[in-house]
Order: C-alpha cells, then structure tokens, then sequence
C-alpha cells in the first residue's frame, strides 16, 4: 500500500512530477510512492488502480505548474473543468478522505487562486503549499522529504537518508572516542617516561633506582660519586645525590636497611 500518491496534470510538469517521485522512492521506497507511469503493472486497468492507490495513501501531492490551469482537453475546454479529468478526480478523492494533501508549485506557478477551481477542489486552495524549482531541485527535494517524514511517522520510520546520517555521527563518535582514549595513551605513557625514563626501575616497594632527566655523571651503586656531592643518610636505607650545576636531582631508595658497623 503507497503511503503517498503524486498527482500531476500531462502536459503541465510530468518532469518536476517524475524528479520528485523518484527521489522520495529513493529515500521512503518505491513501494511506498504512487507514482501512475511506474506504479500500475502493464495491462491493470488504469482507473482501478489509480482510485485504489488515492483511497489507500496517507497523503497526496499535487504537483501544479504554470500551466495547469490551462491545460485543455480533447473538446477544447480546460481539462479541469472535467468531471471525469483524472488529475481533478484524484485530489477531490483526497480531499474528501481528509487526508494531507500537499500543493507543489513548480517554477513560476504562484498560489492557487479560488476563482478558478471546481468547487469541489476549493479547498485545495487552502492547503499549505511547498515549492519546486529545477535550479533548486536539491533543496526543494530534500525539504519535501524531510516534511513528509516529520509528518507521516511511517515513512520516517524507514526514511534512508535519516539512518544514514545517525550511522555518520556514530561513526564520527566513536572515531572521537578512539582518538581521545589514543591521547590519553600517549599522555599517560609521556608521563610514565618522563617519570622514570633515563636508568632502572621504581618498583612498587619504593626498591630499585630512580634517575629523572639526568644531566650529569650519576653513580646508582654503592661506590664513591664523582663530579657531583655526596651525601648518605642514617641506617634507613635512604640516599640521596645531588647531580651538577644545573640543579637536577637524583635519588635512590633501597628496601634493605644498611646495617651500622661498630665505630661508623
């Protein structure tokens, strides 16, 4: 069943009219646009069909050009001062039915005038118009599609170009996600290295040595220190070395508790 029927009068727009069906069949499905030159199978009968698909939509767009008011028909007179003109019968039946019907003025055609419709299209008049311009045709299109998805929860439901931009921004999130858990790495392991980068290991009983940024002669043994003071604490374990002139500092901590020798 379509949800939406587009309307037209041959000989007024039939190009404006295709452009917008198959751009909504793109974006909702085919199956979801009536459309008569695509919708009706080879040998149905025409005016079955079309009155079938006009009181099964939800909504109806009719498509009016400049000239859609002076199209005549085969006895010289307007064609939509017909009863029987199709493009007549099809918006009545829709207004009718109460459904959203949807006035697409294309190009230069401006607003319906009451004057000169039937009667029982006087309505049409009244109804809130979009419009279509072959130099705009993008635009247009895609604020008419937006419109009926915003207006029919059914087609926004499987409204493509929708899914497509949620799938662009999770993608885009995840990326940033990536990227920032990325940083935090990178951050993390600067400072790590910017920590105890240079000699040894600080283990996580505070054993081991620790040289930050080094800018001279360092001696992590129990040996003597050349170019630089020495200093060593009590019995704690604890000793500390000051490097050159440039004021770094560089310690060493040890677990093991030193024992004193008699007399030093």
């Amino acid at each position: 069943m379509p949800d939406v029927f587009v309307n037209y009068r041959t000989g007024d727009e039939e190009s404006a009219a295709t452009m917008i069906a198959r751009e909504l069949a793109r974006r909702f499905g085919g199956e979801r646009i009536f459309f008569a030159s695509n919708s009706i199978e080879p040998g149905h009968r025409f005016p079955v069909e079309l009155i079938k698909a006009v009181e099964e939509c939800e909504a109806l767009l009719a498509v009016i050009g400049s000239r859609w008011t002076e199209v005549r028909g085969t006895d010289g007179r307007p064609a939509l001062e017909a009863e029987h003109d199709w493009t007549r019968r099809e918006i009545q039946t829709a207004l009718d039915r109460g459904i959203l019907v949807i006035p697409v003025l294309v190009g230069k055609a401006t607003r319906i005038d009451r004057a000169v419709l039937p009667d029982d299209l006087r309505e049409l008049a009244d109804c809130q118009y979009r419009r279509f311009d072959h130099r705009n045709a993008d635009a247009d299109l895609t604020a008419l599609g937006d419109a009926l998805a915003r207006l029919l929860p059914e087609l926004g439901a499987v409204d493509r170009d929708a899914r497509a931009a949620r799938e662009r921004a999770e993608a885009k999130s995840r990326k940033q996600s990536a990227q920032e858990r990325g940083h935090t790495r990178m951050h993390t392991r600067d400072v790590e290295q910017r920590v105890c980068g240079g000699i040894g290991n600080l283990n996580g009983d505070l054993s081991g040595t620790f040289v930050n940024e080094p800018q001279g002669p360092v001696n992590t043994g129990r040996g003597h220190q050349y170019n630089a003071p020495h200093f060593q604490g009590d019995n704690t374990g604890v000793q500390f070395t000051a490097g050159d002139n440039s004021g770094t500092v560089h310690q060493r901590f040890e677990r093991e508790r030193r024992r004193s020798d008699d007399g030093r």
